[in-house]
């Protein structure tokens, strides 16, 4: 089933959004539950044209050319870091990453004189990722240019949750600017510590899914229906007529103590295998952010299925939305015509403290 959208007036196509800088009234992008319905749409379609420009032999535009963009990771990625590199270079950014491992915070700088010394090199950009929940909150509200959270400890992740939005439009052939309402997606795994799972509860609620959530009991979040989705702890119920099932990581590095009994037997009680798929909505797609923990949380025959998986689209998705996101919050210091300065944002005309 492709979900209907009964409220056209709610979900504004190309040309519909509030002119100019109006569709997106924010400096930075540290998180998913300070955008309206209308924002997440505007980028879902703002990244239509990154993706057809990555399929095609010539990627790269020079729509930021001479800016400096920098990558400052304090928590080690692979997939989102290569992710907001090729993002930025395929826009004509030049782009410096920055691992905590080699940088002076291993040396006992704090993360505020980190902050500081990123805004003194006047990068137009900067992507932060940290262990630590509200840490790209705090570095935003000291530098000069637009932040985006590429992953802030259990908080937010909010490019995650877009690309997979954008992934799942794709997979329905749902026309730009369509919501999802009335989809039926379920989320399982470790919901209490996964960052991408509040992200994408708050990005497809806010779309119009039907969101269960699916979890043993000590990593399920206390009172999570406050955020409008179903918990479960029985994932053969919660897989009942889903059409996404999309499936998280045991967050093992975020676990202090005993969890789960052990892998075998969360594999057992909720690993996605083809049988328990099958429980499923017919045809229901499935999806996982990586890193996969294969053989715990789903098997291999479940994530390389041809007609199934949409794991390896999610990761073409993520290039087009960070290229939008980046587009769009450098948009006011580039001076775009109709993206005039936010009032009082220094950050927003590319003045400097």
């Amino acid at each position: 089933m492709q979900p209907s959208n009964p409220h056209p007036d709610q979900a504004p196509l190309s040309g519909r959004y509030p002119a100019g800088g109006n569709a997106f009234l924010h400096r930075d992008l540290t998180g998913i539950g300070k955008l309206a319905r209308h924002e997440i749409l505007y980028l879902l379609d703002e990244a239509e044209q990154w993706v057809e420009l990555n399929r095609q032999s010539q990627k790269r535009a020079e729509v930021l050319s001479g800016l400096t963009i920098i990558n400052a990771f304090f928590e080690n990625s692979t997939r989102t870091l290569l992710s907001f590199e090729i993002a930025g270079k395929r826009l004509g950014a030049d782009v410096v990453n920055m691992q905590a491992a080699t940088s002076s915070v291993k040396k006992g700088e704090t993360l505020i004189d980190t902050a500081m010394t990123l805004n003194a090199m006047r990068a137009d950009a900067i992507v932060i990722r940290h262990a630590s929940s509200g840490a790209v909150g705090l570095i935003a509200d000291k530098v000069d240019c637009p932040v985006l959270n590429a992953g802030d400890g259990q908080h937010e992740h909010p490019t995650q949750a877009l690309l997979d939005a954008l992934t799942i439009r794709h997979a329905l052939n749902l026309a730009p600017g369509s919501d999802l309402n009335g989809l039926k997606i379920t989320i399982c795994g470790d919901i209490l510590h996964s960052r991408v799972a509040r992200s994408n509860i708050l990005s497809l609620t806010a779309l119009g899914a039907q969101v269960r959530v699916c979890a043993p009991p000590a990593l399920m979040p206390a009172e999570i229906e406050t955020m409008g989705v179903t918990p479960f702890h029985d994932f053969d119920a919660a897989l009942h007529g889903a059409e996404i099932v999309m499936m998280l990581r045991l967050q093992q590095e975020r676990m202090q103590g005993q969890f789960i009994a052990s892998p075998r037997e969360y594999r057992h009680l909720y690993g996605l295998t083809l049988d328990r798929l099958a429980k499923a909505g017919a045809g229901a797609l499935v999806m996982h952010p990586g890193p996969m923990n294969r053989g715990i949380e789903i098997d291999s025959q479940v994530a390389d299925h041809i007609s199934r998986s949409l794991i390896t689209r999610q990761v073409e998705s993520g290039v087009a939305i960070r290229m939008a996101c980046l587009d769009v919050l450098t948009r006011r210091a580039r001076g775009v015509p109709g993206w005039e300065p936010l009032a009082g944002d220094a950050k927003s005309t590319g003045e400097r403290a």
